[in-house]
């Protein structure tokens, strides 16, 4: 049996509103984030996507 659960999520809206959305969507349901990268493009200063990483321990 796995000791975690891992759960991605994707996103190609990069504001703190949508990052806040999906961590206060997430958290609760029992899922810890254990990180977030950013992907960026060349001629940006911007992130063109985020990657939130989260984990649990298995129900």
């Amino acid at each position: 049996m796995a000791e975690f659960e891992y759960k991605v999520v994707e996103t190609s809206q990069v504001t703190d509103e949508e990052l806040e959305r999906i961590l206060n969507e997430q958290v609760p349901r029992g899922w810890g984030l254990e990180g977030i990268r950013f992907a960026m493009h060349e001629s940006s200063r911007r992130p063109t996507m985020a990657f939130l990483f989260f984990t649990r321990t298995p129900r």
